[in-house]
């Protein structure tokens, strides 16, 4: 069964009560013995004895600043603009989730298998106000591409709302609507939330507003595919089409998610729900009620993750950090010295665990913010101070994800037939010119055309200094040996080749 993921209208919110905490515990039998009374916890572990007997007290205080959002598209909008992480790009999107994201729309009750109209069709989700003069928060694809946007209250009067600003990388976006009056309205956690923690989730789905479902946390920083910097919350609360952009709540009321897609077989829900943290949100709505758009920090470097196999060729302890694969010229990377090669380990004391990381931590900073970024280059730790300039609004992430990145690998045999680049008219490196199909190389994903522009950081020009390279790492006792390759279309990215014991 394919497990797919769906971006979904979803609710405003409720809390849950405080569980109360009994506690029993295991301990050790006098009759273990010592080694394994050493293997077992010395002090019993304890855990509450019942669940909260009524979530009724949180929803009574938040249920009021939960709205229902009704959107009127454009006639011209097309099927894939729904619910479609990046837009329209289907490419973009992992192969499991495609055919979802195709047939799971957003166009009311009936969905998408049912005949509609020309002209204007309409979407519904749900939203959250934030504060009393009419800001509502919800996401970005239940009001792209809206001609006219409504906001239904809790006491049922529908109001007209106009839309502040959008940001699609996050798919968050934030609305107004002129009232009269104070209006009831939710704050955001003060911390994030654990795992294990209960949430409520109010919203609107499938058009009936109000409605109120409960679970738990049941992990973080989810990566679902959905846009460059995903860090979802996954929650088991029931989420359903018409949730998208409500809340979740914690036991104190206060918003600790956005609710935005669920993964599901069937398109109903199985509790895998997937929320944008409030730290996220509080930073995207910030700037979209002061400018009106998300302006984002630049380093101007490509990064790929650190696999195994790259740290071996890199002489790590350790798979972590983000590799650069290229600094391009003139951004405020090249300009602090950084180059290909080096592993950004830290952004200002903060440890980067992989390149996904560091993209989210550098766009979460603004432009002109001065960082401290500690980095290895050449098995030595160096320190570097950028001044971050703006992501270019076309700018593609600078990040691969892990799938792209294991992408080297071989023994000194390679399974290559290799010519020096500039006598078949592709400048320097060592070009690719034929690739065994059975051989490691090709297993790892070298194609002819590629060129080898360096080898365990020397630069070759011909076949035997890659050949040449090899054999040093071999005889320096190196497990793999780590080579930058650009492809057909210009690309570059590392290659860590195994290196095997010879035969015989």
């Amino acid at each position: 069964m394919t497990l797919t993921v769906r971006r979904r209208a979803l609710a405003s919110v409720a809390a849950a009560a405080l569980v109360a905490g009994g506690a029993a515990g295991f301990g050790l039998a006098e009759t273990a013995s010592p080694a394994y009374a050493q293997a077992l916890p010395q002090t019993p572990i304890t855990a509450p004895q019942h669940p909260p007997g009524s979530f009724a007290d949180v929803v009574d205080k938040v249920k009021p600043g939960v709205v229902a959002v009704k959107v009127k598209l454009d006639a011209d909008a097309s099927d894939d603009d729904d619910d479609t992480p990046g837009r329209g790009n289907l490419q973009q999107v992992p192969p499991q989730l495609r055919e979802f994201f195709k047939r799971f729309g957003q166009n009311g009750p009936q969905g998408r298998g049912a005949p509609q109209q020309r002209g204007e069709r309409g979407a519904v989700g749900s939203g959250f106000i934030i504060s009393a003069d009419g800001y509502v928060v919800t996401n970005n694809h239940v009001v792209d591409k809206a001609k006219t946007v409504q906001v239904t209250l809790d006491d049922n009067r529908t109001v007209d709302a106009k839309v502040i600003g959008k940001d699609a990388k996050t798919d968050l976006a934030l609305l107004k609507i002129d009232e009269s009056g104070t209006l009831p309205y939710v704050q955001f956690g003060k911390s994030a939330p654990r795992v294990g923690d209960w949430v409520v989730a109010i919203g609107n789905p499938f058009g009936l507003g109000g409605t109120v479902t409960a679970g738990i946390v049941s992990a973080r920083g989810r990566d679902i595919g959905a846009g460059p910097y995903d860090d979802f919350l996954q929650i088991d609360a029931p989420i359903n089409k018409g949730n998208s952009g409500g809340p979740t709540f914690n036991v104190n009321g206060e918003v600790v998610g956005v609710n935005t897609a669920i993964a599901s077989p069937s398109g109903g829900s199985v509790g895998l729900a997937f929320a944008i943290p409030a730290e996220t949100v509080q930073t995207v709505v910030e700037q979209l009620r002061s400018e009106g758009k998300v302006v984002r920090g630049y380093l101007g470097v490509q990064v790929q993750p650190v696999t195994k196999d790259i740290a071996e060729g890199l002489g790590l302890a350790k798979a972590k950090g983000a590799l650069i694969d290229h600094a391009e010229n003139g951004t405020p990377a090249a300009k602090a010295g950084l180059k290909s090669g080096d592993v950004i380990e830290s952004v200002n004391g903060n440890p980067v665990n992989d390149a996904r990381e560091l993209s989210r931590r550098i766009a979460g900073l603004k432009p002109g913010t001065a960082v401290k970024l500690a980095y290895l280059r050449d098995g030595k730790s160096d320190t570097a101070t950028v001044e971050l300039g703006t992501l270019p609004t076309d700018s593609r992430v600078a990040s691969r994800s892990d799938s792209d990145s294991d992408i080297g690998s071989g023994q000194a045999r390679l399974g290559l037939s290799l010519a020096p680049a500039g006598d078949v008219g592709l400048g320097e490196g060592v070009a690719v010119m034929e690739v065994d199909p059975t051989g490691p190389a090709a297993a790892k994903g070298i194609e002819q055309g590629d060129v080898i522009l360096d080898v365990a950081g020397a630069s070759v020009s011909k076949p035997s200094e890659v050949q040449a390279q090899i054999r040093t790492a071999e005889t320096n006792g190196r497990k793999a040996v780590l080579m930058r390759v650009k492809s057909a279309k210009g690309q570059t990215r590392f290659v860590a080749v195994a290196l095997a014991k010879k035969e015989g």
